[in-house]
């Protein structure tokens, strides 16, 4: 009896750990079958919904500046500068005296013309006198027809070389007024080609001077002839209402990129199109009281195309592109579903897009969460704070304002 207590001690131990083993087992293969494939994990994502609002789009166009008028000084007579009676770089006005021609020549000329003049002046009673004499002997037949007609010729010759001799007068006078040089418009003078002493010729091609008037300064841009179609199109379909209240308005943009404090207007747009850049002229006015623009600086001005009554924007950041560069957006369904939409831009206004075609109002465009997001994956929607959106959006420093 001892000797099988000894063997069926070490198996009954081994039974029982078989049963607690095939135990374990048997709880890991249920706990397995009760929690089963893991779900898949819902994405989600934040939209902004589309709604239209009222915009007024400008366009921004670089261009130059010229002056309002330009008066190239040169002499109208042979001479010899006596003094310069204008500093350079200041301001004249019109009919200021600028230069001194010597006028002696001049003086003399007119008063030989004048005593040539007096001459035949004096002779004219006499010469008058005969012959009105010759016409009362002819009718009594006591002289003959060729000596009247000789004494009638003689006046009327007398008459005419006084009449030449009248536009000699004036035009010697007409010259001793040219000596004085004097500006034929106001505004701002520049340097002098001539200085006292100097010999001059009547229009010769070097200018004395030049004047030019600043206030106020034209501003020409250059647009491109299909934008200007475009417009055109905009305009035709509705897309882009004329502005009533003041359409004509425009702004400027210096070259250091500060606005211009004054508003100009629109004057006209040029009617050719340069053939080598495919671009038309557009003239600006500007009011330039303190000359703060010079002619021939580099500027941008904003003009104004129209009003969109029904513009749809869009943020930048729920706008993609695809391999092609085509611009893309997804939004999300009714089945809360993402589904792309191509879209048709317009132009950057801050950091949105202005939605020509592919999206309406009440659509959600996703903006946030669109990382690895597919078309057709569900998702879960959260709208984001348009207040916050738009506070961003005015804070964000708007490089292409020109474009809106």
């Amino acid at each position: 009896m001892q000797v099988m207590n000894a063997f069926t001690r070490p198996l009954s131990r081994w039974c029982g750990l078989s049963v607690l083993t095939l135990s374990l087992f048997t709880l890991a293969g249920c706990g397995q079958e009760k929690q089963g494939p893991p779900q898949a994990r819902v994405p989600e994502v934040s939209y902004i919904t589309i709604s239209p609002q009222k915009l007024l789009l400008a366009k921004e166009l670089s261009g130059r500046t010229s002056a309002f008028r330009v008066a190239e000084i040169r002499p109208r007579v042979n001479g010899l500068i006596q003094k310069r009676l204008f500093t350079e770089g200041g301001d004249v006005t019109e009919g200021q005296m600028l230069y001194q021609i010597d006028p002696a020549p001049f003086e003399a000329d007119l008063a030989n013309a004048e005593a040539a003049l007096a001459e035949a002046q004096a002779k004219l009673p006499s010469v008058q006198a005969k012959a009105q004499r010759y016409g009362k002997l002819l009718t009594s037949e006591s002289l003959s027809q060729q000596d009247y007609d000789d004494a009638a010729s003689a006046h009327d010759q007398l008459k005419a070389t006084i009449t030449a001799l009248q536009a000699k007068v004036a035009t010697a006078r007409i010259n001793l007024g040219y000596t004085k040089v004097t500006a034929p418009i106001s505004g701002r003078i520049g340097k002098s080609s001539v200085t006292d002493g100097a010999l001059v010729a009547a229009y010769q091609t070097v200018a004395l001077a030049t004047i030019q008037q600043l206030d106020p300064i034209y501003v020409d841009v250059t647009q491109s002839s299909a934008e200007l179609l475009r417009l055109k199109e905009r305009r035709e379909k509705g897309l882009i209402n004329p502005d009533q209240t003041n359409q004509n308005a425009a702004n400027l943009i210096m070259e250091n990129g500060k606005p211009y404090a004054l508003e100009g207007i629109f004057q006209f747009r040029d009617v050719t199109v340069d053939p080598s850049t495919g671009s038309v002229i557009l003239r600006l006015i500007f009011p330039n009281p303190q000359a703060e623009i010079l002619p021939g600086m580099f500027v941008r001005a904003i003009i104004k195309e129209g009003v969109n009554d029904e513009a749809i924007l869009v943020s930048q950041q729920g706008v993609s592109r695809d391999t092609k560069g085509n611009p893309y957006a997804l939004v999300v369904n009714a089945e809360n579903k993402a589904e792309m939409r191509q879209l048709t831009l317009d132009r950057a206004i801050g950091n949105q897009w202005l939605v020509v075609a592919g999206l309406a109002p009440g659509d959600r465009v996703i903006v946030e969460g669109l990382q690895m997001l597919r078309p057709g994956t569900e998702v879960k929607a959260t709208p984001v704070d348009q207040g916050q959106t738009a506070q961003a959006d005015a804070r964000t420093p708007k490089s292409g304002e020109g474009e809106k």
